[in-house]
């Protein structure tokens, strides 16, 4: 009887606490709501055939002191014989004078009006250039590697070279000015092909870059000498064409050595170009010197956990390896150079070199 009167007044008391379920099966709406969107997030990955290796697991703590230009120089000078992969656009190339011929405001399609393009990308489509040659030909007169000078840019890469740091340098630039500065073959890698070489579209016979020049600023079309048929077409690349097979192999090799990359003067919107800053190790740091932030992470990649993208929203350096120093390409090489203590040797290098090729200039024009 004591027992059932000491039960019922347990029941009959408001402020005692029920007994509830256990803390460790507890679920809150919040809790509940993060489950469903891994869950979401699994689904997709597993849709998308993505495999856990390429999410953001991956550490990629403590790679910088700080997340600056500062720290970037730290972390260079603590790695004996850093390799540092170099990925560049026009950007590094605007100071030397190399028109911008995808914008309509720099004038370059105003020459091709006459030729009645369908629109101004027409002039780069392989199909359209065996049908009519002659309005790319029209437009590669302005676009010639002819009497323009490597830029500070340009002259750090080779410095990079020079102190046995650069791994490789990849381009999507034509216009042949690292090859002007002095950078070896065997570290170059012109993503989107170069002017310097030339073949013929019907029998593939080569030709060279001075060959070719020659034609076109006498307004010529160039057509093959051996078969009498072809047009010669300098080896970039065209839209319809396929990417050079040196860049195709190479990178898919050299990026997971990287140490270091550095991206400059490249809106980083042409593929497979753009996702090469993806292949490096996810611990390598990445420097982004550009007038503005391009090639960041997108909302989908970051709901996914993919490591894809640049991310420059990191709180500190423990969770992030991105950098960006916005401004033009020789101002942000400058400054690095300064802080790398190659300032003054630098600017010594563009000095001489561009006294040599304007000593050569003159020369060819003497001759």
């Amino acid at each position: 009887m004591e027992k059932h009167n000491d039960e019922q007044k347990k029941d009959n008391n408001p402020d005692e606490e029920k007994p509830g379920p256990s803390s460790e099966n507890t679920e809150t709406e919040e809790d509940t709501e993060d489950s469903g969107m891994e869950k979401v997030r699994k689904y997709l990955l597993q849709k998308l055939k993505i495999n856990a290796s390429d999410s953001e697991s991956d550490s990629t703590t403590g790679v910088l002191k700080e997340l600056t230009i500062d720290g970037i120089v730290d972390y260079i000078k603590q790695i004996p014989k850093c390799k540092i992969i170099t990925m560049v656009g026009a950007g590094i190339s605007t100071s030397a004078g190399i028109p911008d011929f995808r914008s309509p405001s720099s004038g370059l399609y105003h020459n091709l009006e006459k030729y009645n393009l369908p629109y101004p990308q027409a002039v780069f489509e392989l199909d359209f250039f065996k049908e009519n040659p002659e309005p790319f030909f029209t437009l590669a007169k302005q676009l010639l590697p002819e009497g323009f000078k490597p830029t500070p840019s340009h002259y750090f890469i080779r410095l990079l070279w020079e102190k046995g740091l650069l791994f490789r340098h990849y381009t999507q630039n034509i216009d042949t000015l690292e090859r002007v500065a002095g950078l070896p073959t065997e570290k170059l890698v012109e993503a989107h092909g170069t002017f310097h070489t030339g073949h013929c579209l019907k029998c593939r016979a080569p030709y060279t870059l001075e060959w070719m020049k020659e034609k076109v600023l006498e307004n010529i079309v160039p057509k093959c000498e051996e078969c009498e048929e072809g047009v010669v077409k300098p080896d970039i690349v065209f839209f319809g064409e396929m990417l050079p097979d040196r860049f195709l192999y190479l990178a898919d090799k050299d990026f997971i050595h990287a140490d270091f990359l550095i991206i400059m003067g490249s809106s980083l919107l042409v593929q497979p170009f753009a996702s090469l800053v993806d292949r490096v190790h996810p611990s390598c740091p990445r420097l982004l010197i550009n007038k503005e932030k391009v090639g960041m992470q997108d909302r989908i990649s970051r709901f996914l956990g993919l490591r894809q993208g640049l991310i420059f929203d990191a709180k500190t350096s423990h969770s992030g390896r991105d950098v960006a120093w916005l401004g033009d390409c020789d101002t942000g090489c400058q400054l690095l150079a300064d802080k790398l203590g190659w300032g003054e040797e630098l600017k010594e290098l563009v000095k001489r070199e561009h006294a040599r090729l304007d000593a050569e200039n003159l020369s060819a024009k003497d001759s």
